[in-house]
């Protein structure tokens, strides 16, 4: 088998794992996403391994064997990352990316008052009538 076979379908995959990154708000399709990357490399490891095992006669597989270690690496965060999202979850009640980086912000535009003062009360829609009546 040629070496254009599984590097051409390790690069789709690898591009299907970047685009479910980049698109994907939910965490958990995120971290399924960063998986299909982990793959495509594994899949170019062993395929560059058993091509270049073709050419030298004494090989130690070392493709092989750095695959081994991805795989292991992998699922440690693979189950790191499952156990945050999902104490992010119950406490925040959502996984949803843009969610969570908005509540992390906080409400209003992060500017403070130094003085103290409440200018929130005075810049409410009703404020201006709320003194009218008094």
């Amino acid at each position: 088998m040629h070496l254009v076979y599984p590097a051409v379908l390790s690069a789709l995959l690898f591009c299907t794992g970047l685009y479910g990154v980049l698109a994907r708000r939910n965490a958990i399709l995120v971290l399924m996403s960063v998986e299909l990357m982990l793959n495509a490399v594994n899949l170019n490891l062993v395929a560059f391994d058993v091509w270049l095992s073709k050419a030298a006669r004494e090989t130690l597989h070392s493709g092989q064997a750095l695959t081994l270690f991805t795989i292991a690496i992998a699922a440690a965060e693979i189950g790191i990352g499952l156990a945050i999202v999902l104490a992010v979850h119950r406490n925040r009640g959502t996984s949803d990316i843009d969610r969570l980086r908005d509540a992390a912000e906080g409400p209003g535009d992060g500017s403070d008052d130094s003085d103290g003062s409440d200018s929130a009360a005075a810049t409410a829609p009703g404020a201006e009538k709320a003194e009218a009546t008094a």
